[in-house]
């Protein structure tokens, strides 16, 4: 082949190439992550599932079949309905309140995840921006946060909040809202507002510390440098540039944030932290199946798996964007 041929070749090739902007290029990398993959299928079905609870769910969550305790799995009710999971202690349908306790602990992660991460961008930028005495005074009372253990701060607090319902005073439409999307009565969200609150409150640092370390690399950038000499404000530069150009790791926590969630949310509950009966949610489910899990072993798996597989499906998916993301590696 002559050399005009060559180039000519390479000429057509070039011109054949397909063009993709970022957000083709990330969706094309987190397609190919299988197991990422494999676990947004299983969440939008659980997503699916939980937003249809109303009309999947053959019994109310507080709906009494009495004398019918304990029933085996796919009983037929009196009236007709089946027990597809059983029944648990009181005659509740197992299966109706399990896809409610759904809808209210992805609710209640959700809802954490939003605020936490929000928090930690505009703290995060803030000090990473400004440096100085500001960012001293921000990442040293993150580094203290983060030094005292979480959990036991999280019962107390909790415990303190619950017990007394005028400590922080939530406005109506706020828990009218909540209500909604959990499908409960304001007074009972109450709780599940509070325990946003409180996740959210602690969940904030570790984002606030990604996205300070990423503003730190971005502000000596030739861009910054631009909006400045066209007389952009720092405002504008923070909103503008910093935050948009810093969200890839942000994303990725996030979306792992959404797994430690679920689990936090479940462990205050099972712990007696947490929601409260008769309002349903996984970790107050699984805590009701101790006492008689040793005569019915099975009981604590009806909770329990939900609790697992989606922490696993989470943690697969944060995976999946971390690999995305990356503009250093090339799937």
């Amino acid at each position: 082949m002559t050399a005009t041929a060559q180039i000519q070749k390479l000429d057509v090739e070039a011109i054949t190439i397909e063009e993709r902007s970022p957000f083709q290029v990330v969706m094309r990398r987190f397609v190919r992550h299988r197991l990422a993959m494999i676990s947004m299928a299983v969440m939008l079905i659980v997503f699916l599932i939980t937003i249809l609870a109303p009309f999947i769910a053959p019994y109310e969550i507080d709906a009494v079949n009495v004398g019918d305790y304990f029933v085996p799995f796919g009983s037929v009710g009196e009236d007709g309905r089946v027990h597809y999971l059983g029944t648990d202690n009181i005659g509740r349908d197992t299966f109706s309140r399990l896809i409610y306790a759904g809808r209210i602990s992805l609710s209640v992660a959700l809802l954490s995840v939003i605020i936490s991460e929000t928090i930690g961008i505009f703290i995060g930028a803030i000090s990473g921006f400004y440096g100085g005495w500001v960012d001293s005074v921000l990442m040293r009372f993150v580094e203290f946060m983060l030094s005292i253990p979480t959990l036991p701060l999280l019962l107390i607090i909790s415990s303190m909040l619950i017990r007394n319902e005028n400590l922080i005073p939530i406005p109506e439409s706020v828990l009218a809202f909540v209500g909604k999307i959990m499908l409960v009565s304001p007074r009972d969200a109450r709780n599940a507002v509070l325990i946003v609150i409180v996740l959210a409150g602690f969940g904030w640092l570790s984002s606030a510390q990604l996205m300070r370390g990423t503003v730190l690399s971005l502000r000596e950038q030739t861009f910054v440098e631009a909006a400045r000499s066209l007389g952009a404000s720092n405002v504008w530069i923070i909103l503008k540039h910093m935050i948009p150009n810093a969200m890839a790791p942000i994303i990725v926590d996030a979306s792992l944030g959404l797994a430690g969630y679920v689990v936090a949310e479940a462990a205050l509950a099972f712990l007696g932290f947490g929601i409260q009966d008769p309002v349903p949610t996984w970790g107050n489910m699984l805590s009701a199946t101790q006492t008689y899990m040793f005569d019915k072993p099975w009981l604590p798996l009806i909770p329990g798996l939900p609790i697992f597989i989606c922490s696993l499906a989470f943690n697969y998916i944060g995976d999946g964007l971390r690999d995305a993301l990356d503009p250093r590696l090339k799937l």
